[in-house]
C-alpha cells in the first residue's frame, strides 16, 4: 500500500538594507573615516546601540517569517568589523558568514553580502571597480565610488550570479547620472559576458540612488535574449511605497532585481516584494511619521536604526509529495 508524504512549504528572503554609515569608532581602524567622526562624534557606545538596532530589525524579520534572508545586501558599511560584530549578536548565529572588499570610495564605505552558509555556498567573489578620474598617482585624488560587490553563489542547489551595488548619489541637480549611467551598463555587459549555456539565474540588489521607472535601470531589464530581469519593487513604487525620503519626495531606491529564469524552477514561488518597516523603526518626530528613524538628521544625532528601510523579496518553496511503500 502506498503512504503519501507531503511537506509544507518553506518561506525564503532575500533581502537588502542600506546601514546609514555604518563605521567603526575612530579608535581601532583606518584614517578612511575620520571624518566622520569628527563631524558626528561617532562613539564606541553609539556605534554597539546602531549594532543592537540593526541585528533587532532581523529579529523583527524572523518573527514576521519564521526565518531570517538567506542572502542580504548591505551598503554603508566601513571595512570588516562592524560585519563581524553583527554577526555576533542575536539572531545571527554560527550558520552566517560575509563577504566584503574594501572599496576606494572617498568616503571609505563599502557594499557586503551576509549569507547562511548552510543554503548557500560562495563559489567565487570579486569587485567591479570603477574609477572615473585620476588626476594625479595619489590613489587619495581619484574620482572613485563604491564598487560593486560579485559573488558566483550556489543557492537551492543551482549556481546564480549575484551583483550588489550602491549607485553614485543624487546631488547637485544630479551630476553623477552619467557615472550610473555607466555603471549600469558595464554591470549588463558584465552579465552578457557571465552568461551560459546553462542561463544561470541573475540577482541584482542595492541602493541604486534612483527609482524603479528609471530609464537606466529599465534598459538593465534587458541583458540579451537569454538573461531578462524583473524589477518586483516597480510595482511596490507605483504604489506609493518607499523605503528612503528626500525632503518632501518619497523613494524607493533600494530594490531586489531577478532574472526569469529564477523562477522557472518550478519548485519555487513568487510571494511578494516589500519595504519592510515595523513602529520601532520608524521616526518618532510627528513631522516625518512614516519615515524611517535616522541615526542621524544632518550633523544632529538621533539614535535611530537608518535612514532607510530594508525591502525584501519573498518567495516559497512549494509542497512536495513523495511516496513510499
Amino acid at each position: 500500500m502506498n503512504r503519501y508524504i507531503t511537506s509544507s512549504s518553506a518561506t525564503e528572503l532575500f533581502m537588502f538594507y542600506n546601514l546609514e554609515n555604518l563605521f567603526y569608532p575612530a579608535d581601532r581602524r583606518s584614517d578612511r573615516g575620520h571624518r566622520f567622526d569628527g563631524m558626528r562624534n561617532w562613539t564606541k557606545g553609539r556605534y554597539l546601540d546602531k549594532l543592537y538596532k540593526i541585528a533587532d530589525v532581523f529579529s523583527m524579520v524572523q518573527e514576521k517569517y519564521g526565518v531570517l534572508p538567506s542572502l542580504v545586501g548591505v551598503c554603508e558599511v566601513e571595512g570588516e568589523q562592524p560585519l563581524k560584530d553583527l554577526l555576533a549578536l542575536q539572531p545571527f548565529d554560527s550558520f552566517f558568514d560575509y563577504v566584503h572588499f574594501d572599496s576606494l570610495d572617498e568616503r571609505g564605505i563599502d557594499v557586503a553580502l551576509i549569507y547562511n552558509r548552510m543554503t548557500v555556498k560562495i563559489l567565487d567573489s570579486e569587485t567591479i571597480t570603477f574609477i572615473f578620474e585620476i588626476p594625479d598617482e595619489k590613489p587619495e585624488n581619484y574620482d572613485t565610488t563604491r564598487d560593486v560587490l560579485y559573488c558566483h553563489i550556489q543557492y537551492l542547489d543551482r549556481p546564480m550570479h549575484l551583483y550588489i551595488l550602491h549607485l553614485p548619489s543624487k546631488r547637485e541637480k544630479d551630476i553623477n547620472r552619467p557615472k550610473r549611467d555607466y555603471i549600469l551598463n558595464e554591470l549588463k555587459k558584465d552579465m552578457q559576458k557571465r552568461s551560459t549555456e546553462q542561463n544561470e539565474p541573475v540577482i541584482v540588489m542595492g541602493d541604486f540612488n534612483t527609482n524603479p521607472d528609471d530609464e537606466g535601470i529599465q534598459e538593465l531589464l534587458n541583458v540579451n535574449e537569454n538573461i531578462k530581469l524583473v524589477n518586483y519593487f516597480l510595482n511596490v513604487y507605483e504604489n506609493r511605497i518607499f523605503s528612503t525620503f528626500h525632503y518632501a519626495n518619497g523613494l524607493l531606491f533600494d530594490q531586489i532585481i531577478i532574472s526569469e529564469t529564477f523562477f522557472s524552477d518550478q519548485e519555487i514561488r513568487f510571494q511578494k516584494a516589500e519595504v519592510f518597516t515595523t513602529p520601532q523603526m520608524m521616526s518618532k518626530d510627528r513631522r516625518f511619521l512614516g519615515r524611517p528613524y535616522r541615526t542621524y538628521a544632518g550633523s544632529r544625532y538621533l539614535g535611530g536604526y537608518s535612514d532607510h528601510f530594508p525591502v525584501l523579496i519573498e518567495f516559497e518553496k512549494k509542497p512536495y509529495i513523495t511516496t513510499t511503500n
